[in-house]
């Protein structure tokens, strides 16, 4: 496990044997439930840099905090098997990862795509999810939003320069997010991309999006309700941006009647997936889990903590 001064990259082997990346935040924070984050489908774990290091750093709740990287993407390992990149296989990498880490227990935050492995957890291993946020994403995914998806990936800017970065991510997200500011645009372009001899590049194996234009949008994708009952009996958050085009408002009102006692909130400004760092999110977050934690040390005492 190498070091850096906010975090600790961890490398361990998935099932197959790809090598796979995590960054680990407040290594020696123990007394608390640890929190894993798992991110969107083109991203990485460095999406969570800021909320990690709130959530690691507090003062009174400092936390254990595990960001991952899915297999191809950021450091981890391409797969040469285009067809490993899917939520059952990478839900599998993350238990392994966790089982490599010693965690048997954890609170799950989900991006999109990250929400959705939550639920194929929640069906495998519920007993390892002690509380769950889910940041736009629920059992319907809107066709609108993934058409949205295709088409940026489809037509994906390829910039020189980190400023050209910014102007390009502006220029395709820009009406949706009205509420960022250029420092929430460069930071959303430094998770994006990474620096090579040979300029800017996503950071990414290019093959994952034929996973994404290969859909046919005229068909819905399969509602999860099933899975998303599944987790009725843990604390849940879930997060919407106002203008998201993947989480319907509808969609997040049957998500409440099912979840009586879930937690809303709709992030003003932003599209699908708000970003976690900015505006309360960070505060909203952690007093989630503060609370969550909270009440279950008082039902049940006996629970121990393990990380």
């Amino acid at each position: 496990m190498s070091s850096n001064p906010d975090f600790s990259d961890f490398f361990y082997t998935a099932p197959d044997g790809l090598r796979l990346h995590a960054r680990v935040y407040g290594e020696g924070n123990r007394a608390h439930w640890p929190v894993v984050c798992l991110p969107g489908l083109t991203r990485n774990a460095r999406d969570f840099h800021e909320l990690a290091l709130h959530l690691s750093t507090s003062s009174s709740v400092a936390r254990k905090v595990i960001a991952f990287d899915y297999r191809g993407r950021g450091q981890s390992a391409h797969d040469p098997d285009v067809s490993h990149y899917n939520v059952g296989i990478e839900a599998g990498d993350i238990l392994a990862g966790l089982a490599a880490l010693g965690i048997e227990q954890a609170a799950f935050i989900g991006t999109s795509r990250g929400g959705l492995i939550l639920h194929v957890l929640g069906a495998m291993q519920p007993a390892a999810l002690k509380a769950i946020v889910l940041n736009d994403i629920g059992p319907v995914i809107e066709p609108a939003g993934l058409a949205h998806i295709k088409s940026y990936l489809d037509r994906a800017p390829k910039p020189k320069t980190l400023a050209e970065a910014v102007d390009a991510q502006r220029n395709v997200h820009g009406q949706d997010f009205s509420a960022l500011t250029g420092e929430d645009w460069e930071r959303m372009v430094g998770a994006i991309y990474r620096e090579t001899n040979q300029g800017l590049v996503p950071d990414f194996d290019p093959k994952l999006v034929d996973t994404v234009t290969a859909l046919d949008l005229s068909q819905p994708l399969p509602p999860l309700w099933q899975q998303f009952d599944a987790l009725a009996g843990i604390p849940l958050l879930v997060i919407r941006g106002a203008n998201s085009r993947l989480l319907s408002p509808e969609t997040l009102e049957e998500m409440r009647k099912r979840h009586p006692g879930a937690e809303t909130i709709t992030v003003p400004d932003q599209g699908h997936a708000p970003f976690l760092e900015t505006g309360s999110l960070p505060r909203d977050t952690a007093r989630f889990l503060d609370k969550a934690e909270a009440d279950k040390s008082t039902k049940q005492p006996q629970d121990q903590i393990r990380s």
